[in-house]
């Protein structure tokens, strides 16, 4: 592999926001390993532009060239330093909600009580999203949604993951082909990079649709242990064990929490690229 598009997730994933510790030469590493010019930077995230702007700077984060934000609805590129929406994918998810609006879905979805709406900078045209406790029946509360939404002529994808610090659940509703992996192999094509000059780091529940899919992807040492039972138990489903790696925090210098378990990732599925790195 001569060159590398690397798809990172942000929070705990790059960003040491998790409960575990990082090693204090991952954010160094992960720094030198952005900077080859071999490597193409993409963050993959729930955060909204603004949020991966703030991100970068709390974090002192490497600027990345490109960003696939809100779970997958909003792709941005980098111009001369300048953010700028690829329109066409807006224009490519749209046909999923059939022309439905923000208000018409929650109106299908006001009948679960549990289910809150999380603050208006957290939607966009193509994203609603909610809290949901993580003490409720998650599984049946999903399935009945996504019979209300079919009943509404909406083609959805339901994606939940946990929001760590708050201990809160977080359900996004998106269109069927608006997930970070479609917004990845949007990417990947529209760049002309081949599968497996891709590679994905996440720790995460939104992060799933890409770890148990055939791009070769990362799940850093950090991630919690039902996402870590549920990655490998829906890779072999999918026959896509080889293209999923599970980072280890032992025997490795740097461990395999967050940045350090993308590095490690790297080294595993791009060796010609991690023999650059001079650790």
């Amino acid at each position: 592999m001569n060159r590398l598009l690397l798809c990172t997730d942000m929070d705990r994933t790059i960003i040491p926001n998790g409960r575990q510790p990082e090693h204090p030469d991952a954010a160094k590493c992960f720094h030198q390993l952005c900077k080859l010019p071999e490597v193409t930077l993409v963050y993959v995230t729930g955060r909204h532009l603004q949020l991966v702007k703030q991100a970068i700077s709390d974090y002192s984060l490497p600027e990345p060239d490109y960003a696939i934000t809100d779970v997958g609805t909003k792709i941005y590129g980098r111009n001369q330093g300048q953010w700028e929406e690829m329109l066409a994918w807006q224009t490519l998810i749209a046909a999923d909600w059939r022309g439905k609006k923000h208000g018409q879905l929650q109106h299908a979805l006001a009948g679960f009580p549990e289910l809150r709406l999380q603050e208006k900078s957290k939607q966009n045209d193509f994203k609603l999203s909610y809290y949901l406790p993580l003490n409720v029946d998650r599984d049946n509360i999903l399935q009945r949604a996504e019979r209300q939404l079919q009943q509404l002529d909406v083609d959805a994808s339901l994606v939940w993951s946990i929001d760590e610090p708050e201990q809160v659940g977080l359900l996004d509703v998106l269109p069927r082909n608006a997930t970070k992996v479609h917004g990845i192999e949007f990417l990947q094509q529209q760049l002309g990079y081949a599968m497996h000059e891709v590679i994905f780091a996440g720790d995460s529940g939104n992060d799933l649709p890409v770890l148990v899919s055939s791009i070769p992807s990362i799940l850093v040492a950090n991630a919690d242990p039902e996402t870590k039972q549920l990655a490998l138990k829906l890779a072999q489903e999918n026959g896509c064990e080889a293209s999923l790696y599970l980072a280890r925090q032992e025997h490795s210098p740097l461990g395999g929490n967050y940045a350090a378990g993308v590095v490690q990732g790297v080294e595993f599925f791009a060796p010609e690229i991690g023999a650059l790195l001079k650790l």
